[in-house]
């Protein structure tokens, strides 16, 4: 009766010291009262939840040391008390204590989860998965029991990924049985979804987040989720939809807008993805990324200058890098500077080595080969192109390049077939591949052999080239079909106007259409 009377004084002075702002002093009441009165097991969890939140585990064991003392402990307080002395780093009195609340608890998936951790901790990830098979055998469990255990065991599958696909229709059986349940609770909801996102099943992951967006328009972040799910799904139209939506709900998102430019991007539509990047710079100036992505832009919309401007504003804000001198370096090769072009490349490897190794790929090493023979340094071009292809053995476009650079000037004409002829199985129908294919050998003196190539390279090519014509009209000539070199030259003209070519049309009287 002592005991009783001192729980219930210790309890009114924790409520007194709660309604007078004092929370620090009303939980140490509170401990007081439920270490006199052990049997209050509600109490006891409330507090010892508080003392968890506020990392002090130490107090919270000895609340569980006294609930679990009494033969009517509930699963409920060893399920605690295995996490708490998980915490304190006392592994085998933590399994030890969720034994019992899987015993006395089977339903307690909090036990359950607590035990597979220790057994991932100790390196034992047969075992823990056992314990997670357990609880997924557990009869009649509810939406949200299912729903969570589908999670945990998603957890597993990103420690340890080399079990993921053995695992993985474990989490989506689980998430099926829940979704039979037709639970309305909005977060389990979400987090089913969640889980069918993270699996990989984005259809249904898909309805779901649909469902709550009916439901709950302004539910947040369901619309970046969504976004996410139909850029994974290829509907780019549908993502661009929600992150129009989310920009309306929020001006000033500049997170809207940078996917929003992304997917833009994507579909080449490069003046909107543009706009759509010059809104984050003037949200958000500090968001580093977006300035090297509007750069990439400039250049393809074939405005090299705004593009180091761009470059330049985030040389004043930010600290060297590769990204940076990468860029800066691509801009400068589109106007030709190849030089500074270098030194850029130069910096941005020079950076890279340091920091970012794993950027000094073959894209990297394909422009630097580019913008060495665009100088006519060609001995150091086919230097870089090896140390390219040296990386990337099938990387057709390096090979196509240094076959067509060795093609050009009559150099090393065998092996410039091989690579061309390699890059031409790796992507058959790539028009700039057809056509170096036919250039090299008409370079061998085989012209009626290469004619074909040509003309399917003119076939294929979407956007008519005036390269293409040129050399369609100096292998026609080869073979004597001066009509159709003539109408082949005419044509590479017209596109773009060409000294050389041009010397060639005077040079061939015009062909008589009436065959006269």
């Amino acid at each position: 009766m002592e005991r009783r009377v001192q729980a219930f004084a210790h309890f009114g002075a924790g409520i007194s010291q709660e309604l007078n702002d004092q929370p620090d002093k009303a939980l140490d009441h509170f401990a007081q009262s439920a270490l006199a009165d052990p049997s209050n097991e509600s109490l006891i969890l409330q507090v010892v939840r508080r003392y968890v939140e506020e990392k002090k585990p130490a107090k919270a064991l000895e609340l569980l040391v006294a609930g679990t003392a009494l033969p009517t402990a509930s699963g409920a307080l060893f399920s605690w008390l295995g996490y708490v002395n998980s915490q304190l780093g006392k592994t085998e009195a933590a399994a030890a204590a969720d034994r019992i609340a899987i015993k006395k608890s089977p339903g307690s998936l909090m036990a359950y989860q607590n035990l597979a951790q220790i057994y991932l901790q100790k390196k034992q990830p047969k075992e823990a998965l056992t314990v997670l098979d357990d609880a997924a055998r557990q009869p009649a469990p509810d939406a949200g029991y299912l729903i969570e255990l589908a999670e945990i065991y998603a957890n597993f599958r990103q420690l340890q990924p080399d079990q993921a696909d053995a695992v993985k229709p474990r989490s989506l059986e689980l998430l099926d049985r829940a979704a039979k349940l037709r639970p309305q609770n909005v977060l389990l909801l979400e987090k089913m979804a969640d889980g069918y996102r993270v699996a990989g099943e984005l259809a249904k992951s898909e309805g779901i987040y649909l469902q709550l967006l009916e439901r709950f328009p302004n539910m947040p972040m369901i619309r970046e989720k969504l976004t996410e799910v139909y850029l994974r799904r290829g509907k780019q139209e549908l993502a661009a939809q929600q992150m129009q939506a989310i920009a309306r709900d929020n001006p000033n998102n500049p997170q809207a807008y940078f996917f929003l430019g992304s997917i833009a991007y994507d579909q080449t539509n490069y003046v909107d993805a543009a706009g759509y990047f010059e809104k984050v710079l003037a949200l958000n100036p500090a968001f580093e990324p977006v300035y090297y992505e509007l750069a990439e832009l400039r250049v393809a919309l074939n405005k090299p200058d705004e593009a180091l401007d761009v470059l330049k504003k985030a040389r004043e804000k930010f600290k060297e890098n590769f990204l940076l001198e990468f860029h800066t370096a691509f801009a400068l090769a589109k106007l030709k500077r190849y030089d500074d072009a270098i030194k850029a490349y130069a910096a941005a490897e020079a950076v890279a080595k340091t920091n970012e190794p794993e950027r000094l790929n073959q894209v990297f090493y394909f422009q630097l080969g580019a913008a060495y023979e665009r100088k006519g340094d060609f001995a150091q071009a086919e230097k870089i192109f090896h140390k390219c292809l040296g990386i990337a053995p099938d990387f057709a476009d390096a090979l196509n390049y240094l076959g067509y650079m060795w093609a050009d000037r009559g150099v090393n004409l065998p092996e410039a077939r091989k690579l061309i002829e390699k890059a031409n199985k790796l992507e058959p129908g790539n028009a700039a591949f057809l056509d170096s294919l036919g250039w090299v050998l008409y370079k061998l003196k085989q012209p009626r052999e290469a004619l074909p190539y040509l003309l399917e390279a003119v076939k294929v090519e979407k956007d008519p080239d005036a390269t293409l014509y040129d050399h369609l009209g100096d292998i026609q000539a080869a073979l004597k079909q001066f009509e159709q070199a003539h109408d082949a030259w005419q044509k590479s003209v017209e596109l773009e106007a060409n000294d050389e070519v041009s010397k060639k049309l005077k040079a061939m009287p015009a062909p008589n259409k009436s065959g006269k």
